[in-house]
């Protein structure tokens, strides 16, 4: 049975805060996002944001930063060449990436549990946070496991952090289907895009997600 074409856009977004590509991966969405409003203004976009812990087991302190990347990449050259590799993606996006400010690889859980609690409360100062995390630890190189830096952030954003210990609800979500890594894109349920894709695949997933498929 053939799919109604739709006259909105739904994006799904899969992400995690330590994640890099996730951080370059928004920007190019945004870009696409106000590339279709200048193209198609009647379109309305909703974005829907799905927080993924990828290393849930990162102890409450959190990992040396340094010490976790060579780990899990092989040694400081692996390290290096992805951090360039990081660093030319983040320069196309017009972001720059401070990773010798960070100290800590984090647990960011209760970073999650404040976007799940700003989502239900204060769901129009979301993204304004969402992007104040990414920046305060790959530009400042801020611990997201860490109390008071979570606090003044939600304070700059007038969310209030001692609430977030009384929401209940699970902050964190499961990749959809066979879905492996973040960000992850998912258009009207239809087109699905996997990693930071520059913004005019972005775009043209969505515009592709408005059209009946054959």
């Amino acid at each position: 049975m053939p799919i109604a074409p739709s006259t909105s856009v739904q994006i799904d977004v899969y992400f995690d805060l330590i994640c890099p590509w996730c951080w370059i991966g928004k920007t190019h969405l945004d870009t696409a996002r106000r590339m279709l409003t200048e193209h198609q203004p009647d379109v309305p976009l909703e974005v829907r944001w799905h927080s993924v812990q990828l290393i849930p087991q990162v102890p409450p302190q959190g990992w040396p930063y340094q010490a976790f990347y060579e780990h899990r990449l092989g040694g400081p050259d692996a390290v290096r060449a992805r951090r360039a590799q990081v660093q030319a993606a983040a320069t196309r996006a017009g972001l720059t990436i401070h990773h010798e400010r960070i100290a800590v690889f984090p647990n960011t859980w209760r970073a999650h549990q404040l976007l799940a609690h700003t989502a239900q409360q204060h769901s129009d100062r979301y993204e304004a946070l969402l992007n104040d995390l990414f920046e305060a630890y790959f530009v400042q190189g801020l611990d997201l496991g860490n109390e008071q830096v979570l606090t003044a952030l939600a304070q700059a954003h007038q969310v209030d952090s001692s609430e977030v210990d009384a929401f209940d609800a699970p902050p964190v979500w499961a990749l959809p289907g066979s879905a492996s890594g973040v960000p992850l894109f998912v258009f009207n349920q239809r087109e699905v895009v996997s990693g930071a894709q520059p913004s005019e695949v972005l775009l043209a997933a969505m515009q592709a997600s408005l059209q009946t498929p054959l």
